[in-house]
């Protein structure tokens, strides 16, 4: 056992006849652990651009709303009714008239427009 564990200190299996094999391993165990560490840094990257696209997503939704409420606040008609008493239009006093104009009307003047 004390020869074994003294053998493994002074790395022994790295100069013996058979240490190819164990330079082999080695060189994969390294390998594999670059890849690793480089899989890790990628997705560490991602999740920094997910976070920061999340709190951009945020932003412009809130500036969103805060536009939308704007338009609806400009589109209301006593902002409207304000805004062109400034240029001296105002609104009318009599109500609006609906027209209806009857089927028969209609076909009439179609005929009339094809003839």
């Amino acid at each position: 056992m004390k020869n074994g564990v003294y053998s493994l200190l002074k790395a022994r299996f790295l100069i013996d006849d058979d240490a190819v094999k164990n330079w082999r391993f080695i060189v994969f165990i390294i390998i594999l652990a670059i890849v690793m560490i480089a899989n890790t840094q990628r997705f560490e990257q991602k999740v920094f651009m997910i976070a920061d696209l999340t709190n951009q997503v945020k932003e412009l939704r809130s500036e969103f709303v805060d536009r939308r409420s704007e338009l609806m606040k400009l589109k209301m008609e006593s902002t409207v009714s304000e805004k062109m008493v400034e240029k001296q239009i105002f609104p009318s006093t009599v109500p609006p008239v609906k027209i209806k104009v009857k089927k028969e009307e209609e076909k009439s003047f179609f005929k009339k427009i094809w003839q």
